[in-house]
């Protein structure tokens, strides 16, 4: 069972992650945010393709479901943390930190 805590220390250690507020949530951004941790720290808003979110919430609906608006289409993926092991949660953080990596390199350019 994942925690708040291990998200934060997880995110916390992947290349170039800062530790932001946003709204009333605490973000996890490189150059724009990747994950999003609530403020009861049970559930987190992960930044994932359409696709990988699909598969995401195929594979673990118990864990995983879009967002439920715009943001949701554009693959923002809930997770209950409780619901993953703290490999799947390390997993679920390198996919969306991936992005916003690569993101960060294509603007340096």
């Amino acid at each position: 069972m994942a925690t708040g805590s291990d998200l934060r220390r997880l995110a916390l250690a992947l290349e170039g992650t800062a530790e932001a507020p946003h709204f009333d949530r605490i973000a996890f951004k490189v150059a724009r945010n990747f994950v999003t941790l609530s403020p009861d720290r049970k559930t987190a808003n992960f930044k994932f393709t359409p696709d990988e979110q699909a598969l995401k919430c195929a594979v673990a609906a118990n864990a995983f479901a879009p967002v439920p608006n715009a943001w949701g289409q554009q693959g923002w993926t809930t997770a209950i943390l409780a619901e993953l092991t703290v490999a799947e949660l390390k997993a679920a953080l390198e996919m969306a930190h991936r992005h916003a990596l690569t993101g960060r390199q294509t603007r340096k350019r």
